[in-house]
C-alpha cells in the first residue's frame, strides 16, 4: 500500500545560503530500509518539480535510521535574496512528508497516524 512519508518518518531541516539540508528519520528501524530503497536523491529532487536547481546528495546515517539530503540551488538564490518565502528549508522539509512510499502489509502496524 502507498502511504505518505509522514506516516513512516519525520523530517528536520536547515538552510545556509542557497543550500537546504533536510534529514528524514524513520519512526522505527523496520521502516528505514523502505526509506533507503525508495527515497533516492533523484526521487527527492524530482518530487519538488524543478524548485531545486542544483545537485542533491544523499547521505545514509544507518546508526540513527536517517537519510540526510543536501540540496544545492534549493532556496531561490538564498533566503536573503529570494522573494519566495515558501522555499525556505522548513517548508521543503514539510513538503517531503507528502512523498509516497510503498509499504508492505506486514509493516502497516509500524506506521503512525493511520
Amino acid at each position: 500500500m502507498r502511504v505518505k512519508l509522514q506516516h513512516l518518518a519525520h523530517a528536520r531541516s536547515g538552510d545556509k545560503g542557497n543550500t537546504s539540508n533536510i534529514s528524514v528519520f524513520a519512526y522505527s528501524p523496520d521502516l528505514y530500509p523502505l526509506l533507503k530503497d525508495q527515497l533516492t536523491a533523484e526521487r527527492f529532487k524530482a518530487y519538488y518539480g524543478g524548485a531545486i536547481k542544483g545537485e542533491v546528495i544523499r547521505y545514509e546515517v544507518d546508526n540513527i535510521e536517517a537519510l540526510n539530503f543536501v540540496a544545492h540551488g534549493a532556496l531561490g538564490g538564498g533566503v536573503s535574496r529570494s522573494l519566495c518565502l515558501d522555499n525556505y528549508g522548513k517548508a521543503l522539509s514539510a513538503a517531503i512528508l507528502g512523498f509516497e512510499i510503498e509499504v508492505p502489509e506486514g509493516l502497516m502496524g509500524r506506521l503512525r497516524g493511520m
